[in-house]
């Protein structure tokens, strides 16, 4: 499965770009924007720059550019017209397509020349909300539809962590401000999408607080240990494909209960898909939401 795809049918193009399949077969028709290869069975094949070059063409008739006068263009100018004219949210929809191209064509250089522009205007926090959130959805997508390979969404991943693992070290070098209350984040045993608590970690460093990392594949009764240390705990986790159904979360919860949430200074913070069925109502000591911001909001 992790075999590195170089070649993309007219569907995987669709996928990447947003661009309807028929759409770009008028194109080609029309303008011949793209030569793609056939197969004996007369199936479209292109390559990598064809992707690039069609990103680019994508955003250049977004802002006005007609099709039959971008493909007179020489094909060298069009990135360079494409960054001059870029700002605001369209340039991060043109950003997260670069980000795109770097993941397949596994260009780490890439990667670090678009996330090194953005520094220049946001701040980290932005490009991750803004720019690294909707790649990541979008990934999701196109490893569902066989667009990209798991090899793909890992390279991506292990470059958004890195980013991640850079600007915490930097937060941690700043002492806490706020040292009643400890964040302990982890994840629960089997769950294996870390890049969600990693940032929660780095926005509570960031904002003074005291945090605890431990990471995945924890069991809940080696975090009672955290009990006997720290007078008032919140505990941080995501449920995103384990615990995997409402019956499993429901088993763990009352782990979770029994464990932890005997003290009433301990609570429970939970995010990810599963966690919509591991809250009852009145109950004070766990809390669910449904994404980051909406809890970075209560600090």
């Amino acid at each position: 499965m992790n075999k590195i795809k170089s070649t993309f049918t007219i569907r995987d193009l669709e996928n990447l770009t947003g661009i309807k399949a028929h759409t770009i077969r008028i194109w080609e028709k029309r303008y011949n924007v793209l030569q793609p290869v056939r197969t004996e069975t007369n199936v479209r094949l292109y390559d990598t720059h064809s992707l690039q070059k069609l990103l680019n063409i994508n955003t250049l008739n977004t802002f006005g550019y007609k099709i039959s006068n971008i493909a007179k263009m020489p094909e060298d100018k069009l990135p360079a017209m494409v960054k001059e004219i870029l700002s605001g949210k369209t340039e991060n929809n043109h950003v997260i397509s670069n980000f795109k191209l770097a993941m397949v064509n596994f260009d780490q250089h890439l990667f670090t020349d678009t996330y090194n522009s953005l520094l220049k205007s946001k701040t980290f926090s932005d490009i991750f909300y803004d720019c690294f959130l909707p790649l990541l959805r979008e990934i999701g997508e196109l490893w569902q539809t066989e667009t990209i390979t798991p090899a793909h969404e890992h390279f991506i991943s292990c470059l958004i962590k890195q980013k991640i693992a850079v600007n915490t070290e930097v937060a941690l070098a700043k002492k806490a401000e706020y040292s009643g209350r400890v964040y302990v984040l982890y994840l629960p045993e089997g769950e294996v999408h870390e890049i969600g608590l990693l940032f929660i970690n780095y926005e509570l460093l960031a904002r003074g607080y005291q945090t605890i990392y431990l990471g995945e594949s924890i069991p809940v009764q080696s975090l009672n240990d955290l009990n006997a240390h720290f007078d008032s705990i919140t505990f941080i986790t995501y449920f995103t494909v384990e615990p995997s159904s409402g019956e499993a979360v429901g088993r763990y919860m009352d782990t979770i209960k029994e464990t932890l949430l005997n003290q009433d200074a301990t609570e429970l913070m939970l995010f990810g898909r599963n966690a919509h069925n591991a809250t009852k109502s009145g109950e004070t000591q766990i809390k669910t939401f449904i994404n980051i911001k909406d809890f970075t909001n209560t600090l």
